[in-house]
């Protein structure tokens, strides 16, 4: 369920806006929750299988399994903590970073996993271990099957939501991993051959390390307050004084993520006057929620000097535009705070 709070504040011109919405909870969690189950039993079976058969192929398909495990319960999650979980004043935005935080160790663990499965891949290429085939092929087979029935359910679900989509994906890779533990199984038992369970043990790992490598990185730049990769602050600064009416200039403009699918804004706005500033905020609002899918802004709207430009000390670092060009930024002729605000690059 959607909430709208706003909060007002005094700032220079005495409007301080926050905005907050949650995501809605979707249509397809008895699916995830289906193929969740199947993986993570299956799962287990393969990790039994891999160990009384002595297969490292059907261990290292196991933690390809294991990714799917944790895709489908970050996607589980989301669902839940976006439906369900309160703010606080100890938590402002709840729990829904969880997902992020937990997707950032799942892809620890699975990275300390590959180098585990890469380092007993080597030992069993130089050294063989004898390797039951026809109990590795059974669970295999199983796996195998497991991983059909996953991908049917999810399949059946919607194809516009990302979490299932991604799911999707996840379980595609899984079946390959069951595939090569197949064969691995059935090179052994006509030819003996026991080496190419290692050197299908180093194929399963480089499908892990594509899943988790990514993932690792992305929950590493949402945790660090980094910027989705797809909204240019440059682009809204130049959009927004271009386009509404009243604004001389924007600055302090910083973009992060609370989750992958809820980027955040703050910003300082200039504008012509105290008359001006509901118009031009609630004009600024609709265009970041239209073009860049922003639901949560805080802007300080300023009709006269930033209050913080004592304290920036002339940072160039800060994005921002200024109306008017660089004549104005640099001589104030227009009058507006904006122009003498700190940091701006000039737009004109």
């Amino acid at each position: 369920m959607s909430e709208h709070q706003a909060h007002l504040n005094h700032g220079s011109c005495g409007d301080h806006h926050h905005h907050h919405h949650h995501v809605p909870e979707g249509s397809d969690g008895s699916r995830l929750a289906i193929a969740f189950g199947v993986i993570f039993v299956f799962m287990i079976v393969e990790i039994v299988g891999g160990i009384i058969s002595g297969s490292l192929a059907l261990l290292a398909d196991a933690g390809h399994m294991a990714t799917d495990a944790g895709a489908l319960l970050l996607a589980l999650s989301a669902r839940w903590l976006a439906a369900r979980t309160a703010r606080s004043s100890v938590f402002p935005f709840g729990l829904r970073r969880a997902q992020v935080l937990a997707g950032f160790i799942n892809a620890l663990a699975l990275i300390a996993l590959t180098i585990w499965l890469l380092w007993e891949a080597i030992q069993r290429f130089i050294d063989p271990q004898p390797i039951l085939s026809g109990t590795m092929l059974l669970v295999a087979v199983a796996g195998l099957i497991a991983n059909i029935v996953a991908f049917a359910v999810l399949h059946g679900g919607s194809h516009m939501d990302i979490n299932m989509r991604g799911a999707l994906l996840h379980v595609v890779g899984d079946i390959f991993g069951s595939v090569a533990a197949i064969l691995s199984a059935l090179i052994i038992g006509w030819t003996g051959f026991v080496r190419i369970d290692a050197i299908l043990t180093l194929a399963v790992s480089v499908l892990i390390i594509r899943v988790a490598w990514p993932l690792l990185s992305e929950a590493s730049h949402i945790l660090l307050q980094g910027a989705p990769s797809n909204i240019d602050p440059d682009e809204i600064a130049d959009t927004l004084t271009r386009r509404v009416d009243g604004v001389t200039g924007v600055h302090q403009l910083k973009v992060w993520m609370l989750t992958p699918e809820e980027p955040q804004l703050a910003m300082h706005l200039g504008v012509t006057s105290p008359a001006a500033a509901q118009d031009a905020l609630t004009e600024v609002k609709r265009l970041l929620k239209e073009l860049y899918g922003i639901e949560h802004s805080t802007i300080q709207v300023e009709c006269e000097e930033c209050p913080d430009r004592m304290l920036l000390d002339d940072d160039d670092t800060i994005t921002g535009r200024v109306k008017g060009g660089a004549g104005a930024a640099d001589s104030g002729e227009d009058g507006s705070p904006a122009a003498r605000a700190p940091a701006m690059r000039s737009v004109g």
